[in-house]
Formats: C-alpha cells, sequence, structure tokens
C-alpha cells in the first residue's frame, strides 16, 4: 500500500525558508531575523517563524535572546580551521581501520547512488539538502567503523564544520561540482581498494572545504 506523503507544517516550511537564505548567503552571520517582518514576508503568523528560529537555534545557526530580534549566528574562520584540522585527522583514519573490511561492491553502490542524490540536489538547487547529503556522505563512510567513539567524534565535527560551511561560506552554489567531484574521487580509490589514493583524496576533499569557507 502506497503511504501518504506527509504534508510539511507552517514551521517546517519557514525553516527550509530561512536556512536555504543562510545557505545560500541571502542573510550573513550578525544579521538580523525579526519574525515580524519574516512573518510579513511570508505572508504567515508570527507562531510558526517562532517554531523555525527554535529548530534553526537547534542547529546553531541561529543565537535566540529574550527581548530581542533572533539573529544569524557567528562562527570564526579559526575555530573552522581546527576542526577541519580534527576532522582530517580521524577521516583519513577511518579509511585506513575500514580496508578489506567493510569495502564491498554492495558499501561502494550504496556510496555512488549516494553522490548521484547530491547530483540531483545541485540540479534542482536545493542547496540545503545537497548540505545535508553532503554531511551524511561522510557520516556513511564513518559508519563502517568499529570504533564507536571515532564515528560519534566524526558525526559531531561534522556537524560542526558543516555549521560554520553555512555561515561562514558564500561560495557553496557554486562550489557543489567540485565537492561531488571530489567524493567521486574519494569512493573511485576505495573501489579500487587503494586506500592511501582515498586516504589524499579525503585530505584533498577536506582542505578544500577549508579554502571554501
Amino acid at each position: 500500500m502506497k503511504k501518504v506523503a506527509r504534508v510539511q507544517s507552517l514551521g517546517e516550511q519557514a525553516y527550509n525558508i530561512i536556512k536555504q537564505a543562510i545557505i545560500s548567503g541571502d542573510v550573513s552571520a550578525g544579521d538580523f531575523l525579526p519574525e515580524e517582518r519574516m512573518a510579513a514576508d511570508l505572508g504567515i503568523s508570527r507562531t510558526p517563524i517562532r517554531e523555525a528560529l527554535q529548530l534553526l537555534s537547534a542547529e546553531g545557526l541561529v543565537e535566540l535572546a529574550k527581548g530581542k530580534p533572533a539573529v544569524v549566528a557567528s562562527f570564526t574562520y579559526q575555530e573552522a580551521m581546527e576542526l577541519l584540522e580534527v576532522r582530517k585527522i580521524l577521516e583519513t583514519s577511518n579509511l585506513e581501520m575500514i580496508a578489506d573490511k567493510s569495502i564491498h561492491t554492495k558499501f561502494i553502490e550504496q556510496l555512488e547512488d549516494h553522490i548521484i542524490k547530491q547530483e540531483r540536489a545541485f540540479e534542482n538547487q536545493d542547496y540545503q539538502e545537497f548540505n545535508d547529503l553532503d554531511h551524511d556522505f561522510h557520516l556513511l563512510l564513518a559508519s563502517k567503523s568499529r570504533n564507536k567513539a571515532l564515528v560519534e567524534l566524526v558525526k559531531q565535527l561534522n556537524s560542526q564544520v558543516s555549521r560554520a560551511f553555512i555561515i561562514l561560506s558564500k561560495t557553496l552554489p557554486v562550489s557543489i561540482p567540485e565537492a561531488i567531484e571530489e567524493h567521486k574521487s574519494i569512493v573511485n580509490a576505495l573501489k579500487h581498494k587503494d586506500i592511501q589514493s582515498a586516504k589524499l583524496q579525503m585530505e584533498y576533499h577536506l582542505n578544500n572545504v577549508g579554502k571554501r569557507i
């Protein structure tokens, strides 16, 4: 039996619109997000706007203060670079750990299918969807590790770097094709059981993430 499609609430729709504005650079770190103005712009009441801002605050993208308008969160470049350095160590080490244990045909196909979804998101100019898929691509690689502490650290660091990228970078719409090709290079190296090349490609990719911030 076909499942009934779930209709998004007004709060979820507002969340997606505001997050897309942050990702695309239409609003920047430090910009105010007054409820009344946004409600008028979107043609909805302030209640779903508040719901959206709460969700964005939970993700660290918006800062809320009682009696003041919400503001797009700030994140320093230095903080982002330090997080990326740790990510490089963990994610390249993870590739070494999963070598010849978890890299099988089915897993490679799963990674390739994931990249197809990334390409589709780019074609649809759905930058929020791509950002989520980019995040999940790295978690998918980490998920094959038997070291659960490493998996959790990669998850936490990936989320923080993703937040920094969204806030600091204005290059996402133009850098997506490069990121997709870098993902393909990582998967191609894994496909050929060339772990050293995969590690180099991962390091190259994360270095470029830093350049795009």
